[in-house]
């Protein structure tokens, strides 16, 4: 016999389902800001070398036209413990440039959810920053505590402390707590953060004493995706906004990123994919208005 009474509903989550994780309080705009196009100037030439499967050297070098000319060269080892696509542990990434400059990173997995991270920069043989994170990773919850240039003598420390709470399926809310101290000065900054993700389109709002960040990300299809920032600071009495957007052209290997912001500043970057060769082609321009000013950059990456 058939089901006289119709179909059934479809079954309302149980309660304690977990919601999904709402990631890192630092990539809640990275949508927006990835279609973004990145500033170029000058000429760069990216070398990327794989030896093995946890050993990756990349040489970069770039010959400006507003600054002196540079060379990095950057060295990252991967371990065994792959928890994605993108994610594996532990991680060492070191990147020297020819005045002696470092910045090395190190990022293990204390436990399946539990991750550290440390983070130490020099400017020539001069230490400039050290930094200690710790991060817990639950169902539908996550947890950070960082620790930045702690010194014991001097009487100074940056403790940053984030929190984000998955809602429902669609709706993450957290917050930040930034305190520091130093001789004579002590202060702490609150800032509350909200993040809804539906089908085709993100909204993020972060709002403190310090000011708001707002964006909005919306994929329109599978070529075209455009994003907005709106972001004001109560401290310097300013207010910026700036709109992007990219266009993926998957048949002719390119994509192309343009903006257009506040300041009368426009500009674009086109990538052009090479293949089979493992080449990738990249030109920019960014010209502002209201400063008169423009530049341009060409890079080539290999690898």
């Amino acid at each position: 016999m058939g089901n006289v009474l119709g179909p059934a509903a479809p079954r309302a989550p149980r309660r304690g389902e977990p919601l999904g994780s709402p990631g890192s309080f630092d990539e809640l705009h990275r949508q927006c800001k990835e279609i973004f196009p990145q500033q170029m100037e000058g000429v760069k030439l990216i070398v990327t070398k794989t030896l093995s499967s946890h050993f990756q050297v990349t040489h970069t070098v770039h010959m400006s036209t507003l600054g002196p000319s540079s060379y990095h060269f950057n060295a990252t080892f991967v371990g065994d413990r792959q928890l994605g696509p993108t994610e594996a542990f532990p991680m060492l990434v070191g990147d020297m440039d020819n005045s002696g400059s470092l910045n090395a990173q190190v990022l293990h997995l204390v436990a399946e959810r539990i991750r550290t991270k440390a983070v130490f920069q020099t400017h020539q043989a001069k230490f400039v920053t050290w930094q200690f994170d710790g991060e817990y990773r639950g169902d539908d919850c996550t947890a950070t505590l960082t620790l930045g240039n702690p010194d014991l003598l001097g009487e100074s420390v940056i403790l940053v402390a984030h929190f984000l709470q998955s809602i429902t399926s669609r709706l993450v809310l957290g917050g930040e707590m930034v305190y520091h101290r130093r001789p004579g000065e002590e202060g702490a900054i609150l800032t509350l953060a909200g993040k809804y993700t539906a089908l085709k389109w993100v909204a993020t709002l972060n709002v403190g004493y310090g000011g708001a960040h707002a964006s909005y990300y919306h994929r329109a299809n599978e070529q075209v995706q455009v994003g907005v920032e709106l972001e004001a600071n109560t401290r310097l009495q300013d207010t910026t906004f700036a709109f992007g957007y990219q266009l993926n052209l998957p048949q002719a290997n390119m994509v192309f990123r343009g903006l257009l912001d506040s300041n009368w500043s426009v500009g674009g970057v086109l990538e052009k994919k090479l293949p089979p060769l493992p080449v990738t082609l990249a030109l920019g321009a960014f010209l502002n208005h209201w400063k008169n000013r423009f530049h341009c950059g060409f890079s080539v990456i290999v690898g």
